[in-house]
This record gives C-alpha cells, sequence and structure tokens, in this order.
C-alpha cells in the first residue's frame, strides 16, 4: 500500500479568510525547474509566473521565496495567493444562530456561496465567517447552494471536522426545507418522490434518467396555499445536487426564482439581488458527534414571495 505523503502546514496566512494555493509537484516529470512546471501547470498568461517568483510570492514549506531558478523537486510543495478579481459584495447579513467551541451555526442569506469556488471567494460564508469572527481554522461540514438561504454548519477544530462530516454522509442529520412554488390541486400531496438523478460537471442543470435505480428521495408536503401559489415542506433524504429543485420542477411545480428549472436562464449583472431563489434550510436537527448534544436549529429567515409577493417580484 502506497502511504499518502504528509502535507506540511500552510507557512503562508489567509487573505481575506481564504486560504493560499497549494501545489504538490509530480514525483514524476521532466521540468527542468520549478518555474517551468508552474508555468505549463497554472497556464497564467505570460510573465505572470515570473513575476510572483521575482516578487517573492511563491514559497516553499519553509516559507522561504522559491527562486526563479530553483531545480524541480520530484514531491515538493508551495504555496502561494492568486491574485484575485474584485467580487461584487452580498449585502446581507450572516446570521450566526449558535456558537461553541466545537461548532459555528449560521443563518445564509441567499446569493452567498458556502465555500470558495470559480468567481465566489471572498464573497461566500466561510471567507466571511473566518474574518468577521476571527476563526481561521473554520470549515464547512456541507454546503449549500449558492442561491438557497438558511442554516449552515461549520466546525472550529479541523480534527474535527471529518467527525461532523460523517453525520451528513451517513444521513444522521435531520433537515427541512421550505420553499413558495404554484399551487396545483392536480398534484397528489404529501408524496414522497424518487429519481436517478444525475449532474454532469460542467453542464448548469441536473437531470433525471427514466428507468435507472433511484439514488435521491424527497418527501414533498403542501403546508398552505393562497393566489394561485403554494408554501411546501421539503425533507431530502438524499443529498442530490439541485435535488429538492429536480424533484419539484418534475412534480410541474417549479420553485419561484429558479434560474435553472425548468428552463437555464441567461446570466444577471452580479449586483443583481432581485428575486431570490424561494428555497430556505429551515431546520437542521443533529446528535452532536462530539459532545453528545441534541441539537435543533431553526432559521429566523423568511420567503419574500410568501411575506410580500408583489415586492419580492419587481
Amino acid at each position: 500500500m502506497t502511504r499518502k505523503p504528509r502535507i506540511p502546514p500552510a507557512p503562508l496566512p489567509q487573505r481575506d479568510g481564504v486560504d493560499p494555493t497549494r501545489v504538490r509537484l509530480p514525483a514524476d516529470g521532466a521540468w527542468p525547474t520549478v518555474r517551468d512546471h508552474l508555468v505549463e501547470r497554472l497556464a497564467a498568461g505570460p510573465g505572470v509566473v515570473d513575476a510572483m517568483l521575482r516578487d517573492g510570492r511563491i514559497v516553499g514549506a519553509d516559507g522561504t521565496p522559491v527562486p526563479a531558478d530553483a531545480p524541480y523537486a520530484p514531491g515538493a510543495f508551495v504555496w502561494f495567493h492568486r491574485d484575485l478579481r474584485p467580487e461584487v459584495p452580498v449585502p446581507f447579513a450572516l446570521d450566526v444562530v449558535h456558537r461553541d467551541e466545537h461548532i459555528v451555526v449560521v443563518d445564509k442569506p441567499h446569493f452567498l456561496a458556502t465555500m470558495p469556488r470559480g468567481s465566489h471567494v471572498t464573497q461566500t460564508a466561510l471567507a466571511r465567517l473566518r474574518k468577521e469572527l476571527g476563526i481561521p481554522t473554520l470549515g464547512a461540514a456541507h454546503r449549500l447552494d449558492r442561491l438557497t438561504a438558511g442554516l449552515l454548519l461549520f466546525t472550529v477544530r479541523p480534527e474535527e471536522r471529518g467527525a461532523y462530516q460523517t453525520l451528513f454522509s451517513e444521513r444522521r442529520v435531520q433537515k427541512e426545507y421550505e420553499a413558495v412554488a404554484p399551487y396545483d390541486p392536480d398534484v397528489p400531496l404529501p408524496r414522497t418522490v424518487r429519481s436517478h438523478i444525475v449532474k454532469e460537471r460542467g453542464i448548469i442543470a441536473a437531470y433525471e434518467v427514466a428507468g435507472a435505480p433511484p439514488n435521491s428521495e424527497s418527501r414533498i408536503e403542501l403546508v398552505e396555499h393562497r393566489a394561485g401559489l403554494g408554501r411546501y415542506r421539503l425533507t431530502p433524504h438524499t443529498g442530490r445536487t439541485h435535488q429538492l429543485r429536480v424533484h419539484m420542477n418534475a412534480l410541474g411545480l417549479p420553485i419561484l426564482g429558479d434560474p435553472v428549472y425548468p428552463v437555464v436562464a441567461g446570466p444577471v449583472p452580479p449586483d443583481d439581488f432581485r428575486r431570490p431563489l424561494q428555497l430556505l434550510a429551515r431546520v437542521l436537527e443533529f446528535t452532536d458527534p462530539v459532545t453528545g448534544v441534541a441539537h435543533r436549529f431553526v432559521s429566523g429567515r423568511t420567503l419574500g414571495s410568501w411575506a410580500a409577493y408583489d415586492t419580492w417580484a419587481r
């Protein structure tokens, strides 16, 4: 059995709540220098890697800047901070619901991603919380879609993160969502929806495969209805990407404000925070794997289209 190499701690501090990028040099390769490998691997544009080396921004495990002519060292690690593009601030509060020495639970607003990815880096729940709470070790135990609001669980101690992530992978967390969607009296509810959902990398919308063994399950209940709209309680028993949105759309009840289901909409300006997806992670319930405490958290947020549809739809 091949043992994985031990990863040294990052020699650079976080910047705006974001960890430095770590690159491990492949064990085999014909690059004469570290610089040659990084130019090929990062594809950052002419002169970018050279400028970073010249400015001492790429460092080794001991924090020492890597010289521009440093010979290639198979298996070695280097770190650096990427130059980040300016991001439009998400102008909504990230409310802390619970905080102790092990976990932080927050009530995330719409439009804020959970973790740095793609064009959303500093404007993410993780980066913002690390800065606001002063906890650089904070890590996410699970994720919510950027467009979904509601409860998120973060861990304080890296050595405990796996225990909390296992709660989700082993389905030992009770999650309840709320959604606003069209009301159709011909759709019998409550019901349990099961299907095989596929989400391909690089493709925005997930899709269902008819006849394939189910890999997703959601309980759909109508709580109340008025003026052609329904307020629904959604209980996922699995955690496929976009699962609730796919299942509601399959019932002919697409969630209000959804830019993907049933039709993928065109891009919107990054500062357009109108008509958020009407999906809320409302309840998070679990037994703490470290302390044994039984937790039940409830979001304090409401869905705008149900409270004041005309205001939400403007």
